[in-house]
Order: structure tokens, then C-alpha cells, then sequence
């Protein structure tokens, strides 16, 4: 199981996304934020292929599709960390804290 906390800036959202991969492919989420948008989001995403996430463009994906659909903020750091916490849960990188910061 992957588990991705992510800080969302100044809107001061933050999400947390849990992902277990037991097949290495297919991983189940489970996303809570206090943000609105991520929580439709969240309603929609339980269960993404992680090949079909990580290995195609990336506006074909569900991940973004749900993203593009919910969230008015297309600089929200929520939909790469999401994608990132797939691919560490299928296998496919290791674990590492990834950032942003702008100053």
C-alpha cells in the first residue's frame, strides 16, 4: 500500500490518498480532502489501472479525466500527487517525498 499526503498551497486544502495495488495493476484508492472538489473527485476515483494511468497521455487517463471534470484549479499539485501515489502502490517507482515550492 502507497499512501500520498498532499498539500494543496495557499487555498490550504489538503488530501490524502491511500492506494493498494495487490495485483500490481489495479489499485483500489481511497482519497478524503477538505477540499469540495477533490471530495466529487474522490466519489468517482475507487479503482484505476495503473498502466492504463501511467503509460498512456496523460488527458486520457481517469485520474485526469475526474480532475478535469472537479477541479477549477488546473495548477492544483493534487492530480500528480495522486498519479504519483499509483504508480509507487502498482510498483512501478519507489517511494520518495516529492515537492513544490515557489517562492
Amino acid at each position: 500500500m502507497a499512501r500520498g499526503m498532499i498539500n494543496c498551497g495557499i487555498c490550504a486544502h489538503n488530501i490524502e490518498v491511500e492506494a493498494d495495488c495487490p495485483d500490481g495493476q489495479n489499485v483500489k484508492l481511497k482519497i478524503s480532502s477538505d477540499c469540495p472538489n477533490y471530495q466529487k473527485i474522490a466519489a468517482e476515483l475507487q479503482e484505476v489501472d495503473a498502466f492504463k494511468e501511467l503509460f498512456q497521455p496523460l488527458h486520457l487517463g481517469q485520474v485526469y479525466q475526474a480532475f478535469a471534470k472537479h477541479s477549477p484549479h488546473p495548477s492544483c499539485p493534487g492530480l500528480s500527487g495522486m498519479l504519483k501515489t499509483v504508480e509507487v502502490a502498482a510498483g512501478l517507482a519507489l517511494a520518495q517525498t516529492a515537492g513544490i515550492e515557489v517562492k
